[in-house]
């Protein structure tokens, strides 16, 4: 199966840190974060692989050059205004012709994709969305009122919700929804998928999953290189 790994973007959530470099490139320990996630892309089988990329692109290809390091084919797209978060993919319209992985390159998981593709493909939808679950702490006190009547109140509650990790099984008929040449984000293109009434799947993840781009999950990730968990999770098998 073939991958793509969005890379174009500014890394704006990790600022002054991203005005040096792209947020694939920040260090995780003594490696960045795109090298970790192109292992676990190998180890899962997967050795064509496109990047795309925009801001500082040059020093990504400079890192990853063609791959041979890995054992893969890596193959560039340049985005020469942002084209959002998917809009990149219509750039690899020739070259997506069967089912295909879209990843975001600031994740870190230990997600076994032969169980996810599986999944996407017994589900028989166009996109399958993988998940996590993740507790938020609201900062605020919440009411419910009914006549301008308190029904109930919860102080500062903690809220779990199954949220987007960033990682996709896609079928080509999903670049249908994608315009050419214009920003587009996967918000979008939910948004057009659903106004459609195209079914998009999900597989819950329960293990390891890390946005890279989140202040909090790069400080934790730091730490994780320091013990012995980390250094599992670049050989252990995926499970």
């Amino acid at each position: 199966m073939k991958g793509v790994i969005q890379c174009g973007g500014k890394g704006m959530r990790l600022r002054p840190y991203t005005m040096v470099l792209p947020k694939p490139l920040m260090p995780v320990g003594s490696k960045p974060v795109l090298e970790l996630l192109l292992k676990w892309l190998r180890r899962n089988g997967v050795k064509d692989v496109y990047i795309t990329t925009g801001y500082l692109g040059h020093l990504i290809r400079t890192v990853c050059g063609d791959g041979r390091q890995w054992g893969m084919n890596i193959h560039y797209t340049e985005e020469m205004e942002p084209l959002g978060t998917v809009g990149a993919l219509q750039l690899l319209k020739e070259q997506l012709d069967e089912t295909f992985l879209v990843i975001n390159g600031d994740v870190l998981t230990d997600l076994n994709l032969d169980a996810f593709s599986d999944h996407h493909r017994r589900k028989g939808a166009m996109l399958t969305i993988a998940t996590s679950s993740r507790t938020i702490q609201t900062d605020f006190g919440i009411i419910e009122e009914a006549g301008n009547f308190v029904t109930r109140f919860q102080e500062k509650p903690s809220l779990s919700h199954l949220v987007s990790m960033g990682v996709y099984c896609m079928e080509p008929d999903v670049l249908s929804y994608i315009p050419v040449g214009v920003p587009f984000g996967f918000d979008n293109l939910m948004s057009c998928m659903m106004a459609s009434r195209e079914p998009v799947a999900t597989f819950q993840h329960g293990g390891l999953w890390l946005d890279i781009g989140r202040v909090d999950d790069f400080q934790k990730v730091q730490e994780m290189t320091w013990d012995e968990q980390w250094s599992a999770f670049e050989t252990r098998a995926v499970a």
